[in-house]
């Protein structure tokens, strides 16, 4: 298969048998089985190999919306209602400096996706009609970008809506921030505990309820080096506590597991961590390479990453 040189930093399970993924090369692929095997239903782009699908929502076996990164008129998003038989385009971006990051939804229809910062702030464009159409965010509730700050295409997961409420990640600067919000458009930014650079900071946040968060990030040049590079917050991100035990090193995708008070994985470069206090101590179980983890249930977790490798964690 010519997806094994394929890296999906997309990753959307819909459940223990259902998941789509996407990354390089403009691959899109999906299960229906529970991995057993993969439909190839990438979008018939022309020039298809440069496209990068960092990011994918899907909802159905059917309905699903991708993002491409890049500067400029390379970030886009393109919707399927049928499984991938037909994709429509329904964002370019037009604005040169642009460089979307990822995507998040907190329904069905209501969807923010991020870019780094124009014009001094981060950049965002919202739908809420499901990815039919999306539009530009007043940026006038959005604080400024510290110089050199931005987003990470790393997981799809800069982005997140959780609980009625959306946050942001953010690095290039020391340490990585967190933004929060209650609808999407008027934002308070807070330091987290995680060391952030020119290739670290905060490359996911994940929150489990209304107070409950934990932050994970590192430094991608750096993939074995853990200190610094985990929080939680226990007011809505309001504020951020360093953990007392850190992941075992840079770490792109995290996800809480539903139905596990306190229980959340965490996955990078160099392996994959579980906490189950929240985020304040954390412990590895597993040397894989990966870049997205999502979690559909108490028993079910799935990752993706290079290589074309694509797992389903099942726990007891």
């Amino acid at each position: 298969m010519r997806f094994i040189s394929d890296q999906f930093r997309g990753l959307s399970p819909v459940s223990s048998k259902v998941a789509w993924v996407s990354g390089t090369n403009g691959t899109v692929l999906r299960t229906v089985d529970g991995g057993e095997t993969w439909a190839n239903i990438s979008p018939p782009l022309e020039n298809s190999t440069t496209f990068e699908f960092r990011d994918i929502q899907a909802w159905s076996t059917k309905a699903a919306v991708i993002l491409s990164i890049g500067q400029g008129n390379a970030s886009r998003i393109y919707l399927t209602r049928n499984g991938g038989k037909s994709w429509k385009q329904t964002f370019i971006s037009e604005e040169p400096t642009a460089f979307y990051d990822c995507l998040a939804f907190e329904d069905a229809k209501h969807g923010l996706a991020l870019s780094d910062p124009v014009d001094g702030k981060f950049r965002l464009i919202e739908t809420r009609n499901g990815g039919s159409t999306w539009s530009i965010v007043s940026s006038s509730g959005m604080p400024p970008a510290l110089d050199g700050e931005f987003g990470f295409a790393a997981s799809g997961t800069c982005i997140e809506a959780a609980a009625g409420r959306w946050y942001i990640a953010s690095g290039g600067i020391n340490p990585g921030r967190i933004f929060q919000s209650s609808n999407g458009h008027r934002w308070k930014v807070t330091n987290s505990s995680i060391s952030g650079g020119a290739a670290a900071g905060v490359f996911s946040v994940r929150f489990r309820d209304a107070k409950n968060g934990i932050a994970v990030g590192g430094d991608y040049e750096k993939p074995t080096q853990n200190v610094e590079i985990a929080s939680w917050s226990r007011d809505g991100g309001l504020s951020w506590q360093k953990a007392e035990s850190f992941p075992g090193g840079y770490r792109s995708g995290l996800s809480w597991i539903p139905g596990r008070d306190r229980t959340a994985v965490a996955v990078g470069t160099t392996g994959s961590d579980f906490t189950i206090d929240g985020g304040k101590t954390w412990n590895g179980f597993d040397n894989g390479t990966f870049d997205a983890v999502e979690c559909v249930s108490k028993n079910v977790c799935w990752a993706s990453g290079s290589k074309g490798r694509v797992a389903r964690l099942e726990l007891s």
